[in-house]
């Protein structure tokens, strides 16, 4: 029986993806940096490091005895000037000779030690990145489809490279570097205090200046690195976009616009990382000024105390080498201060990123599906007075009611935004709807694991994206275990299994980026192919067959009833050919049912969908 739903005027809302505005300043998404808990990339590093505590530790006890090794050297000088060269006047060569076998033996100690302690290093700094970048790819794809809308593919590029390239820089070459500076700057100074506490006080005094120089230099490139970050992303993200819309791109000779586009953002990544670059010189020259201000005063202070007899010349010759010690890496602190800065930015970038939560969360008691009634292949579909808001958009879905029996083959129409895909979204639970509830044989889809739910329904769009690697890898994607006679029974069942013996190797060719080595049409039949073998109690068809012409829809409906036969499905399509396939018609407008009942009898009917049948039919003539 045909049912017409009273209409209700309502403005369309827009499907996810039209609403977008991107650099919305209500958008936290609109920001490279995600919002993140407080000190979430001090929780991250942590996490990371955890599991190799045992290496940590062997670490840092490799480095405090490398250090000892390499700073003992000054006092071996002083020894050999205040004792040794005394003693040689008196024939005792003694003194001389413990102090070259002592240097030998902290010079080989040092190498050796220093040897191993990068090698453990590298291996903690390996396996941390390793870790890392298998966070965000496994992160990536347990978020939800709202975060993948609202959050670009550059963007996710960018964490996965750039920054982890940025921690790899710090782990791999600075890290090592700054805790050997700082490890040498509490011996040293531990040092000059043993030598003479005169000397220790006016090397700490000397980094007072250094110290406020440290700090402001940190504070003014961090912001210097934050932006460059974001200039970064951004050029990857533009990048990124232009070939994944190459043909558009070429259609509608955009090269020249995206040139222009492209050229901005470069030479805003070239100005940003030319103020990093004179930020870092202006440490540089200041450092060096004050340290060597400092170096030539404690010397010559020094001076004066020996001649005087406050001190022995052989003390005053090791403080001069420590306080030599002490200054000369501020040149490589900077150059690793600028790595650090980099990579706390590309920290707090990943950190933001990791502590997105998935808006569609697995439930903490998942239930399972009862058994299908009466063994038969299909499960009722219910929409129980369900509502949904995109996020960045206006409600699309007012209090919608809906019972799709099982087995039963429904078809959606409707103008662009009426709702019809992000009901099937909502099927598919891609979404939680922001009231009411979807049920599935009376189970509620939050109640059900994502296995669970993907076993019982599966989607096909009108992309039918194929993933780079063999046919048969793609056909058992809808099933991982099955054996080859099973993925060519339901390529036989389909239709497909002609074409993909004809390819060069069978089942084997490789179908190479998207599935670029074969037709539209082909990849559809082969995600059909795919859903066959999946065999799920509901199948939803978005657009399946838009893109295609005449002589391939043909092929890809037989495929069509094929799948559907006895299955719940739910067709979304504007080709009404399509639909002529459906038991049942809902015909929507503004997120409302306006139509519903059997094709033949809204045809024969004065609605809307007859309308849309007679203007079809007028279009073919």
């Amino acid at each position: 029986m045909t049912t017409t739903v009273p209409e209700k005027h309502e403005q369309a809302a827009p499907e996810p993806g039209d609403e977008h505005i991107p650099g919305a300043a209500s958008d936290p998404f609109a920001q490279d940096t995600l919002p993140a808990p407080r000190d979430a990339s001090r929780t991250l590093l942590f996490s990371l490091l955890r599991p190799h505590r045992a290496r940590v530790a062997l670490g840092a006890a490799l480095l405090l005895t490398q250090q000892a090794a390499v700073q003992a050297v000054p006092l071996l000088v002083a020894y050999a000037i205040d004792s040794g060269v005394p003693a040689v006047r008196d024939d005792d060569h003694g003194p001389l000779v413990a102090v070259a076998v002592a240097y030998l033996v902290c010079a080989l100690g040092a190498g050796l030690l220093q040897y191993t302690f990068i090698r453990v290093a590298a291996r903690i700094n390996q396996s941390i990145l390793l870790e890392l970048r298998g966070r965000i790819y496994r992160h990536a794809q347990a978020l939800s489809l709202d975060f993948h809308d609202r959050y670009t593919s550059g963007r996710l590029i960018s964490r996965s490279t750039s920054d982890v390239q940025s921690l790899r820089e710090l782990l791999n070459e600075g890290l090592q570097e700054m805790l050997i500076i700082l490890v040498s700057i509490v011996y040293i100074g531990g040092l000059l205090f043993y030598l003479d506490v005169g000397l220790g006080g006016a090397a700490l005094l000397s980094f007072i200046p250094l110290y406020l120089l440290v700090r402001n230099y940190r504070r003014r490139s961090a912001r210097r690195f934050s932006e460059r970050s974001s200039a970064i992303a951004a050029v990857i993200v533009k990048f990124s976009e232009t070939l994944n819309g190459i043909r558009p791109v070429k259609a509608f000779r955009r090269e020249r616009a995206n040139d222009a586009a492209f050229d901005r953002l470069n030479a805003r990544h070239e100005r940003v990382n030319g103020d990093t670059i004179l930020e870092m010189a202006r440490f540089v020259t200041i450092s060096r000024l004050i340290a060597s201000f400092a170096t030539a005063g404690i010397v010559l202070w020094g001076a004066h105390r020996v001649t005087s007899g406050d001190m022995e010349l052989g003390a005053l010759a090791a403080g001069a080498l420590y306080i030599r010690r002490l200054y000369d890496p501020l040149d490589r602190f900077a150059m690793i201060l600028n790595n650090y800065q980099s990579a706390v930015a590309s920290l707090d970038k990943i950190s933001g990123l990791l502590s997105q939560r998935p808006d569609v969360p697995e439930p903490e008691r998942p239930v399972e599906l009862p058994p299908r009634a009466d063994g038969r292949p299909g499960r009722e579909v219910v929409f129980d007075r369900v509502r949904f808001a995109y996020r960045t958009g206006g409600e699309v879905l007012p209090t919608f009611d809906l019972t799709i029996p099982a087995g039963q083959t429904t078809a959606l129409v409707g103008a662009t935004g009426a709702g019809k895909s992000t009901l099937a979204k909502l099927l598919a639970r891609f979404y939680d709807p922001t009231e009411g509830r979807v049920l599935l044989d009376g189970t509620d889809l939050r109640e059900l694991s994502t296995a669970e739910l993907r076993r019982g329904v599966v989607m096909v769009t009108q992309e039918a994206f194929l993933f780079s690697g063999t046919v048969a890898e793609n056909i058992a994607i809808g099933k991982p275990d099955a054996t080859p006679d099973e993925i060519e029974r339901a390529a036989k069942a389909i239709g497909a299994h002609d074409f993909i013996a004809s390819l060069p190797d069978g089942y084997e060719t490789d179908v190479r980026k998207r599935g670029g080595r074969i037709s539209a049409g082909q990849r559809q039949l082969v995600a059909f192919a795919r859903v066959l073998l999946a065999d799920p109690a509901v199948v939803l068809l978005d657009e399946a067959t838009s893109s295609l012409d005449i002589p391939g829809e043909k092929a890809v409906q037989e495929a069509m009833e094929t799948v559907l036969r006895g299955r719940t499905a739910v067709l979304i399509a504007h080709r009404l050919s399509t639909v002529e396939i459906a038991d049942r018609v809902l015909v929507m407008e503004s997120g409302r049912l306006v139509e519903d009942g059997p094709p033949a009898e809204l045809i024969a009917g004065t609605g809307r969908f007859s309308d849309l049948h007679r203007a079809w039919r007028d279009s073919l003539a």
